[in-house]
């Protein structure tokens, strides 16, 4: 680690602050260039410190960065990861409000529940559908701290990965008889399509993303416990939205899920 203990909690408090006044800043990296990894999780997790000191629950996981290619044009060799706090969840069909976030984007994930805890190192794709008790459609709404969604990888990091707001709904399905691979996903904006894929672009299989996940928390020492909602990833590239936007999410298979920005 770069910066020290009093330089981290100033930080996290900072980042903290323009998430919960929803107003931007500029990348921390600017300042503190010399910041690695392990300075950029240290954020993260004074960040996830002062919310559950504050009587927040902390509800699940999420993946970041989860294709080939994009972790291969940002140089790293695995996923992000972030965490999810229990006033980040949406009802499903229900508003977020655009008043406590900044430039919001969404995506359409796959989102995974856990029946027994997963660990690393040595976590693969077939650990994690063991371990897996459903799969279910989510939409994760991202909006960055930075200006202009302008942000290294490590400033990103620091920023819990820019997470904000999520809806899950659909049906929760049993992986035994699906391949997630091949499920299609279509995203709607006010009944418009605006993005399409399958489950095969987080990283060939979105369980690769979780088995990733876990083997990363298993360098820290840490685990997934059973019982552990987590996002897979962006299955497209995210979508902008505004007040007034309705957002649905189909996946085959699993249903649909909605939710509006007011």
């Amino acid at each position: 680690m770069k910066l020290d203990k009093s330089t981290i909690q100033t930080l996290a408090a900072h980042l903290e602050t323009c998430e919960l006044e929803a107003r931007d800043t500029l990348k921390i990296t600017d300042e503190y260039p010399e910041m690695d990894w392990d300075d950029a999780y240290a954020i993260q997790d004074e960040i996830k410190r002062r919310k559950v000191a504050r009587g927040a629950r902390i509800v699940g996981l999420k993946a970041g960065l989860t294709s080939h290619a994009k972790m291969k044009q940002m140089g790293v060799e695995t996923p992000v990861f972030g965490f999810l706090a229990d006033y980040f969840a949406v009802p499903e069909g229900g508003e977020a409000k655009m008043s406590e976030l900044i430039h919001p984007k969404v995506e359409p994930e796959i989102a995974f529940v856990t029946k027994a805890p997963l660990k690393g190192p040595g976590c693969h794709i077939g650990s994690v559908l063991a371990a897996t008790d459903f799969v279910m459609p989510a939409i994760e709404v991202i909006d960055s701290r930075y200006r202009d969604f302008k942000f290294d990888l490590k400033s990103v990091v620091a920023d819990n990965c820019s997470s904000s707001r999520f809806v899950v709904g659909g049906r929760m399905a049993p992986v035994d008889n699906l391949d997630l691979r091949t499920l299609g996903v279509v995203m709607e904006k006010n009944g418009q399509v605006v993005s399409l894929g399958a489950g095969a672009a987080v990283l060939g299989h979105p369980a690769a993303a979780i088995a990733m996940l876990a083997n990363l928390l298993g360098e820290r020492g840490e685990e997934i416990p059973a019982g552990t909602l987590i996002l897979s990833g962006g299955i497209t590239e995210a979508v902008a939205v505004q007040a007034g936007d309705n957002v649905t999410l189909r996946i085959q298979e699993l249903g649909s899920v909605n939710m509006r920005f007011v």
